[in-house]
């Protein structure tokens, strides 16, 4: 599997941890490895750059300074606060996560990965990511940014995204751990170091190899692969749907409910929603709406077209003012909301920006 000689890998891990003691990002979770803030800012970087979760990180600790004050706050609270970031449920299992490890073990975060595995939300990535940099636990860590070094640097052709290539990559990167030269090797410097390689130097596009500490050993770099290398297998097409939006309106009131489904956006505030499997009519978008809600003026407020990982929304959100309320609460869930309540709930972003649009216009007398 390894199609470079084993003398390459010799000093791998050394270099490293050395590149990275003068080259890392100064950034607030380093300056203590405390497992609080080394764990909100790893569920945080899940399928988000640093410069996107960097100001969420500095908000949440800022309001919650220590894992007590987040296990005790309302759920409604700390998904307003991660409004914007996406991926919502990652914000639920940290609120689930802190109650345990307040209430369960005295805030006090288990020290191996294993253990830390057992807590909702925590999964094998962000585990030996706590454990080796807040306990120095000798786990490897493997992420997308790994991924890509060890390919690159070994000559890895098995898809980065199959079952069997996450065992190699998994087997590979603790290898370099275990098989360091350096016996007191910090499992923490080593992991953090060969994500920060992966995030500065060994990006996916236009990496900078004149920059690498491990250039010289690195099979892709002198074999000329490196736009080839690390394989991925393709995705399947994303999921397409249709989601039309009714934004009730009285006086400066509208109507929202709670997302309370296993869907996206679980637990945040939207209007009511009629879906459909492909595009509606405008005419008989209207009709639909005055059906459910009464026979008030219709206007199409904006539309939209959302991606998330594996799903493209279509969103079409329509006002309408003289509702019957009868007739609302028979077909949608939900209450009035003041704009200054409105303000306060947690939203999907593209939700958010919709009552900006609504809140402007009134505000201008349209």
């Amino acid at each position: 599997m390894l199609k470079y000689h084993k003398e390459t890998q010799k000093n791998f891990s050394v270099r490293i941890v050395r590149w990275y003691r003068l080259n890392s990002r100064n950034l607030p979770w380093r300056e203590n490895n405390d497992p609080y803030r080394v764990w909100l800012s790893e569920v945080m970087l899940q399928q988000t750059r640093v410069e996107q979760g960097l100001p969420y990180f500095q908000k949440f600790v800022k309001k919650f300074e220590t894992i007590f004050k987040l296990a005790s706050a309302q759920e409604d609270v700390v998904l307003r606060l991660w409004q914007g970031l996406g991926y919502y449920s990652r914000a639920r299992n940290l609120h689930r996560c802190s109650k345990i490890i307040a209430t369960e073990l005295n805030g006090e975060f288990p020290a191996s990965a294993k253990a830390l595995q057992r807590l909702p939300g925590i999964g094998e990535y962000t585990a030996a990511a706590i454990a080796s940099i807040s306990f120095g636990e000798k786990v490897a860590v493997v992420d997308g940014n790994v991924f890509r070094v060890l390919s690159r640097y070994f000559g890895i052709e098995v898809p980065i995204n199959s079952s069997e290539g996450k065992k190699v990559f998994s087997t590979l990167a603790q290898q370099q751990l275990n098989e360091s030269p350096d016996p007191k090797l910090p499992p923490g410097e080593y992991n953090q170091g060969i994500m920060e390689l992966g995030a500065l130097v060994c990006t996916p596009r236009s990496p900078r190899c004149a920059d690498c500490p491990v250039s010289a050993g690195c099979f892709a770099y002198n074999k000329n692969l490196i736009e080839d290398l690390p394989v991925k297998l393709a995705k399947a097409g994303k999921r397409e749907r249709y989601l039309y939006y009714l934004m009730p309106i009285q006086g400066k009131s509208v109507w929202m409910k709670k997302r309370s489904q296993s869907d996206i956006w679980k637990g945040l505030y939207d209007f009511p929603c009629i879906e459909s499997d492909s595009e509606l009519k405008a005419a008989a978008l209207k009709q639909k709406c005055k059906s459910m809600a009464g026979h008030g003026e219709v206007a199409l407020l904006g539309s939209v077209t959302h991606l998330l990982t594996h799903q493209k929304l279509f969103i079409a959100c329509l006002t309408m003012t003289g509702v019957n309320e009868v007739s609302l609460k028979k077909n949608f869930e939900g209450k009035w909301y003041t704009q200054k309540e409105v303000v306060r709930l947690p939203k999907p972003k593209v939700i958010d920006d919709l009552l900006k649009i609504y809140f402007k216009k009134i505000s201008q007398g349209k």
